[in-house]
């Protein structure tokens, strides 16, 4: 199975879209739509900080990145789920695995595999930060109902400093805007941490973007 476009967008507007490095909410390096180290691919530590002076170029190279983490958190999904699920319910793991890495050793995946009708209580064993709970309970909505109550009509676009902290939001784009940018190919998809090209041809033309923007004059 693949996460659904509503799905996608779900995770989209939880996690915002970040065109630097920054430090969550517990400090982890992330850069994004919710990418860090332990995903594979880029390490968002060998990125450059700081706003690009192509914002649109680097909205895209984020996009890039997500798309090559989506397709390893469906196998992971895939891989650790032994029973059939609907498209609302793989969604809701798909953005859980993303966001805990904890797929193949919650106990949620133990009680859904066992066919427990109350499994989804077990998205609350992962609340770490406090504010997580949210996302927590929109996910296991989701996973209940299939209630996409997070629609994706607007995601955030937030405004990063050189030392990785957030200064609010930017802009925003619309839903809509992000899978037409995706072009997410409807066949098998790669599964091994990157994109068509390398993380190497990625953080080199992350490097560029930043580089630009730091020769700028200032006025």
């Amino acid at each position: 199975m693949q996460i659904s476009d509503r799905g996608l967008l779900e995770i989209c507007e939880h996690e915002g879209i970040v065109p630097a490095p920054y430090y969550d909410s517990v400090g982890v390096l992330t850069y994004g739509i919710g990418h860090t180290k332990n995903a594979g691919g880029v390490d968002p530590a060998d990125l450059p900080r700081g706003m690009p002076n192509d914002l649109d170029a680097a909205i895209d190279r984020a996009i890039e990145v997500f798309r090559a983490d989506i397709a390893r958190y469906e196998a992971r999904v895939n891989a650790a789920i032994k029973v059939p699920l609907p498209q609302h319910q793989f969604d809701a793991l798909g953005s859980f695995d993303l966001n805990t890495g904890g797929i193949y050793r919650a106990i949620l995946t133990r009680q859904i595999n066992a066919g427990d009708p109350k499994a989804s209580e077990h998205f609350f064993g992962w609340l770490r930060p406090p504010e997580i709970r949210k996302r927590r309970t929109a996910e296991k909505r989701l996973f209940d109902t299939g209630d996409y109550d997070w629609n994706g009509d607007e995601i955030a676009v937030w405004r990063v400093d050189t030392r990785g902290r957030l200064h609010g939001v930017l802009k925003t784009i619309t839903g809509t805007e992000l899978l037409a940018r995706m072009q997410r190919p409807a066949l098998a998809p790669d599964t091994s941490g990157l994109g068509a090209e390398t993380s190497e041809d990625l953080i080199a033309q992350i490097h560029a973007l930043t580089s630009a923007h730091l020769a700028r004059p200032t006025a």
